[in-house]
């Protein structure tokens, strides 16, 4: 009986070895779904062997090398803005031949595009709104120069 309880534990402790190799392999791209267009920033670790720089590519952007960065692969690429919409995988090829992948999302929303300028406010496109600005601030400055000029006379002639 105690020889089985001692082949258990033997048992038990030999299958709660630390995790092998190769299980800390993977990438990942910030953000996961982006505008044809604009920029992603890529994280990715070869497990132990994060000292030498590593290779990601993907259709949606091309092939990418990852560089050492605090313990983890990193690098930025531009998606470009004809690239169709769709999902694209990225897949990283580390220098000891491990692998790892994940996918991207590559949106093509249209941007709006700009409405007419109508009305005649200020808000119009074009000079119309500063020239009024212009003209109301002459009208004011003109009104107080001539209250003033007014206020000098009646002071005169009553003296």
């Amino acid at each position: 009986m105690l020889g089985a309880v001692a082949l258990f534990v033997a048992f038990v402790l030999v299958g709660a070895a630390p995790a092998r190799a190769g299980e800390n392999v993977f990438v990942e791209v910030t953000p996961n779904s982006v505008q044809a267009g604009s920029r992603v920033n890529i994280r990715a670790s070869c497990d132990n062997n994060n000292n030498r720089q590593a290779q990601v590519e993907s259709d949606a952007f091309g092939r990418v090398t990852v560089r050492p960065d605090n313990g983890f692969l990193t690098g930025s690429v531009t998606v470009p803005a004809n690239k169709e919409p769709g999902d694209y995988p990225v897949n990283l090829r580390c220098p000891n031949n491990n692998t790892a992948s994940t996918t991207l999302t590559v949106l093509n929303m249209a941007q709006p595009s700009k409405g007419p300028a109508t009305g005649g406010g200020g808000t119009a496109m074009g000079g119309t709104g500063r020239m009024l600005l212009i003209g109301g601030l002459a009208a004011a400055g003109a009104a107080v120069a001539l209250g003033l000029a007014g206020g000098r006379r009646r002071t005169g002639a009553g003296s």
